[in-house]
């Protein structure tokens, strides 16, 4: 599996898989099991965030197993309202006891893992490969997870350890505010 940054060429089926894995797409029950994205990520879109740098790709030799964005906040233009929310929280939202907002953070999210490719370490890949590109642009990665999605804060928080640092509701749905470390864990001396 190669763990790169998204081509402009891969934004079709970026496009794709992200429709495919949409809340919209889903059933009750698939959104239960598998989990969901939102908002809304065409082509074009994709292809524009390509060219930024603002997507990691999994592939398996010509496959797009999965896709990470990892975006600067100071980039977004027109952010849909939950990172909008994130964005104007950046003073009471705290990392590591300094407001997110003095810290250098990218927005980590949406990920999405293609369905023959799930439970095959393609998340934990993505996740690794997006704490190195994001190490050395920022402190800490940041990611909004509606609290309904059991199955991607299964795996953020309890999987990869994200920390949760505050919630927030936008209408009738609550979501949950994570980050996660860019820097290496201090070595131990024992």
């Amino acid at each position: 599996m190669d763990y790169r940054y998204a081509a402009t060429a891969d934004a079709p089926a970026m496009a794709e898989l992200f429709a495919a894995n949409h809340h919209d797409a889903l059933t009750e029950q698939e959104r239960a099991q598998q989990g969901f994205v939102q908002g809304g990520l065409d082509a074009d879109t994709l292809r524009s965030m390509a060219e930024d740098r603002s997507f990691l790709v999994a592939d398996d030799d010509g496959r797009l197993a999965g896709l990470l964005g990892l975006v600067s906040p100071e980039s977004m233009t027109g952010p849909p309202p939950p990172a909008k929310a994130v964005l104007d929280a950046q003073d009471s939202l705290r990392w590591q006891g300094q407001p997110l907002r003095a810290t250098p953070w990218l927005f980590y999210g949406p990920v999405v893992v293609a369905a023959a490719y799930r439970g095959k370490g393609v998340a934990r890949g993505l996740y690794t490969a997006a704490l190195r590109a994001a190490a050395g642009r920022a402190d800490v990665m940041v990611a909004f997870i509606e609290l309904a999605n059991r199955t991607s804060w299964r795996v953020h928080v309890d999987g990869f350890g994200m920390t949760p640092m505050g919630e927030f509701t936008i209408g009738d749905r609550a979501y949950g505010v994570v980050g996660a470390s860019t820097r290496p864990a201090a070595a131990s001396d024992a």
